[in-house]
């Protein structure tokens, strides 16, 4: 495998999820995030993946139930994602409004996504099958990238929810959030597993119907103000 064809997946990987990150940016288009710490963000995303591949690893050797193991692998990235955006983005003086939370949530995912998504595509691609490289980039980009931002974001909007609460409740929304964010990846896991055709783009209709329920979570959270501000309202 040369240099050449892994450049090619990398920017096979990385150049849609730009154009999904375009997209939900947009919605942060009043007080936008600062571009390094978005670039930061992306790459923890990114970086997050190799580790994931370690437990996964692991994971996949340990379970022998293949509906138990996909669960785990939904379980291990989400966590893993998580902990990249509060290492990089939560305790940053830029999170001061509660959609930022969400934003750093879904450029993680998309970060994460693309380093995914040029594995993916990196044995087809290698072997020459530019069809199956093809077909497997676009199923990506508008089913799994989606799957990872609809999942991250939750966990993003629980602690938008909870922005200007105490910290017993902002730990609550937190715990609330990532296995709300479990349940969502694991279910999609498990929809693809033997699924067939008909049965898949059923599973893609539903995670643009999760998109769709998503952009109203964003103008949800863009409503949460202050109970001091609320009372003068």
């Amino acid at each position: 495998m040369n240099l050449t064809t892994i450049i090619y997946a990398l920017l096979a990987g990385i150049i849609p999820t730009f154009i999904w990150l375009i997209f939900w940016l947009r919605e942060d288009n009043i007080h936008p995030e600062p571009r390094r710490l978005i670039a930061l963000s992306f790459l923890a995303g990114c970086l997050s993946v190799i580790i994931a591949i370690i437990f996964e690893k692991f994971a996949q050797d340990v379970i022998s139930n293949t509906a138990y193991k996909y669960m785990a692998w939904a379980g291990i990235e989400e966590i893993l994602k998580f902990i990249a955006v509060a290492i990089v983005a939560l305790n940053s003086k830029y999170l001061d409004e509660p959609i930022d939370a969400m934003i750093y949530c879904i450029t993680v995912a998309l970060g994460f996504a693309a380093l995914e998504n040029a594995l993916f595509i990196l044995s087809p691609l290698h072997a020459g099958e530019l069809t199956t490289t093809i077909v497997t980039g676009n199923l990506r980009f508008i089913g799994a990238t989606l799957v990872h931002v609809v999942s991250s974001a939750s966990i993003g909007f629980m602690i938008g929810l909870s922005f200007y609460r105490g910290k017993i409740i902002k730990t609550l929304s937190i715990a609330i959030g990532i296995i709300l964010s479990m349940a969502l990846h694991a279910s999609f896991n498990l929809a693809i597993i033997n699924s067939t055709t008909i049965n898949t783009l059923k599973v893609f209709g539903g995670v643009w119907f999760a998109v769709v329920i998503l952009i109203i979570l964003f103008e949800e959270v863009k409503a949460v103000k202050p109970k001091t501000t609320q009372r003068i309202a």
